[in-house]
């Protein structure tokens, strides 16, 4: 009798392990997408500013803000795209295993 308990313990026990095991792989699934997600837009962000350096002072810069294309002066668009690098390297500081 006493080794049918201890069998049914060890069952509970496995099935608890097996639970947090899902658990965790789910939480790697979920960072591994935003991890992705952050890495594309880091990606085009760095694309972006190396066009901006491209410009010559005087050139036009657009803004795709919703359906319109809004004017924008050359020095603030390259300080937005820095912002937006910034922000995005930082989201990275708190993710697990980051090598940026």
């Amino acid at each position: 009798m006493g080794s049918t308990a201890a069998l049914k313990e060890l069952q509970r026990d496995l099935e608890n392990k097996a639970n947090d095991l899902s658990k965790l792989q789910k939480d790697i699934a979920k960072n591994h997408q935003v991890r992705k997600k952050y890495t594309i837009q880091l990606g085009e962000n760095e694309l972006v500013l190396k066009e901006l350096d491209l410009l010559n002072e005087d050139a036009n810069v657009y803004k795709l803000i919703g359906p319109v294309l809004v004017k924008q002066d050359l020095a603030e668009a390259n300080a937005n795209v820095r912002k937006r690098i910034d922000y995005i390297s930082a989201e990275f500081v708190w993710m697990p295993h980051s090598k940026i």
